[in-house]
């Protein structure tokens, strides 16, 4: 990554960068307002008509949204992080758990499946003959 930085910035002046620093500050911190903003609009013009909750003020906005997030984010949530980060592998790694021995259901059901299938509605109709 160093080298990426080397190879962008190289023939650019210390003031050319700090001022490329100082831009992306302020763009960043502009797109957070503007975010901030929106749901509060969207706070306000919905959810007071359809639930009847009250308005929110910007800073309450901002809130909501940072509690959501921490709530509802979980692993899955947007923002780009790095796959190489402890925290998002975790994520990935526990999903994949759950779901990779999916992989191995159609081998299974060519060969085994069909006669355990077979196997479990004999002994069901057997149970249900000895019952009746």
């Amino acid at each position: 990554m160093s080298n990426y930085f080397k190879h962008k910035m190289r023939g650019k002046s210390p003031g050319e960068i700090i001022g490329m620093i100082i831009f992306g500050a302020i763009f960043i911190a502009g797109l957070a307002i503007l975010f901030g903003f929106i749901i509060m609009w969207l706070w306000n013009w919905l959810m007071p008509m359809i639930f009847g909750l009250p308005t929110l003020n910007y800073w309450e906005a901002v809130g909501v949204f940072i509690l959501f997030k921490i709530l509802l984010g979980g692993c899955g949530g947007f923002g780009g992080k790095d796959k190489s980060s402890s925290n998002n592998s975790n994520c990935k790694n526990e999903s994949k758990g759950e779901f990779s021995k999916w992989k191995h259901y159609d081998n299974f059901w060519k060969e085994e499946g069909n006669k355990a299938y077979e196997d479990y509605v004999n002994r069901i109709t057997n149970k249900e003959e000895s019952n009746d």
